[in-house]
């Protein structure tokens, strides 16, 4: 009989875990795994699935757990985010189905008698890095961690689109960003006053800022005065101007991984990052990359005004990170799942 794996995403948008949950969705749609996912209605991932096929899509609303019945027949459960881990635990007391959960963050778990049953009896509780499992692991020592990195989406590009991105911004050399404007979590105000210092000495040095999210309007007022940033705001062509850029930089205050450094690896395009969270597990210092110690805006420009001027040193920070992206493919994540599957089921 044909194994049965239910997925559980309650995430209100499509953020990085929303797209890692749809890759490994497709790819084991591809090897013939017959699969459910609980999501909620209309949301973006449901959307993004649509059409892949062996997979029912079941649309949820709170509360969630009275959805439970859809899943009784179901082989294993896996949890992407913390809302459904909580029902896979409760579809393991009430059905018995092992389930593992998917942790993409490294925020402290609030340490309880409730998150301590839940990760205890997962039969797995995959991370993707290491400062993930030291932070889970706070929680109980005897958690069953494994480790699998996110993988890189396969951007497509479009080569119209790019030449028009190109044209808008000649004779500037690209710096991009892309991701939540949140600055609790991606720290872009340091990147902004990073610009700040680089505007008069290098005017062709121009930011483009990929993303939507809360700090949005203060953002845009302390770039009120620079002409070397430009708020492009959520776009689907993501790949298009990952193509366009000549660096990439990441000032994440806190980041499980950092997914989209991925992309930016397989468009072999350079990254500076900050040194925290998971960060490190894809970039070394002045092996495939640089680093910065966070919410330092001089460590910032200095990086990028050093980048700036070697060519060189571009190439080969982007080439020595191309090295290893086929261990962050979608086919290697997806290998990894099954073999936990495998087991639990």
């Amino acid at each position: 009989m044909q194994k049965q794996i239910v997925h559980l995403n309650f995430a209100k948008g499509y953020r990085g875990g929303e797209r890692q949950t749809q890759l490994l969705i497709e790819e084991l749609s591809r090897r013939g795994f017959q699969q459910k996912i609980f999501t909620r209605k209309n949301s973006p991932l449901a959307q993004r699935l649509n059409d892949v096929k062996n997979l029912e899509i079941i649309s949820v609303s709170k509360p969630y757990v009275l959805h439970m019945p859809n899943s009784k027949e179901a082989h294993m459960v896996h949890a992407h985010e913390t809302k459904a881990a909580q029902v896979a635990y409760f579809i393991h007391l009430r059905y018995k189905i092992p389930y593992l959960v998917t942790r993409r963050v490294n925020n402290p778990i609030k340490n309880n008698f409730f998150n301590q049953n839940i990760y205890n009896n997962s039969k797995y509780t995959v991370v993707l890095s290491n400062a993930i499992k030291e932070t889970t692991l706070k929680l109980s020592k005897q958690i069953n961690i494994k480790i699998i990195p996110s993988a890189y989406t396969q951007l497509v590009t479009h080569p119209e689109k790019i030449k028009q991105i190109k044209k808008r911004f000649k004779n500037k050399f690209l710096i991009g960003h892309i991701g939540e404007l949140d600055n609790s979590d991606k720290g872009q105000y340091y990147l902004i006053e990073a610009m700040k210092k680089l505007q008069t000495n290098y005017p062709n040095i121009h930011l483009i800022l990929l993303g939507k999210g809360k700090d949005k309007d203060k953002y845009e007022e302390q770039a009120k005065e620079l002409t070397n940033i430009n708020f492009e705001g959520f776009v689907d062509n993501v790949g298009d101007y990952i193509s366009c850029f000549d660096l990439f930089v990441f000032p994440s205050l806190n980041e499980g991984l950092g997914s989209i450094l991925l992309d930016v690896i397989q468009a072999k395009v350079p990254i500076v990052a900050s040194n925290v969270g998971g960060i490190p597990d894809i970039i070394q210092h002045k092996e495939n990359g640089l680093l910065f110690s966070p919410k330092n805006s001089q460590a910032i420009a200095q990086a990028i005004e050093e980048l700036y001027h070697s060519k060189s040193k571009r190439v080969s920070l982007s080439e020595n990170a191309y090295k290893n992206i086929e261990n962050y493919s979608f086919s290697t994540m997806t290998d990894k799942y099954i073999e936990l599957y495998e087991e639990t089921i």
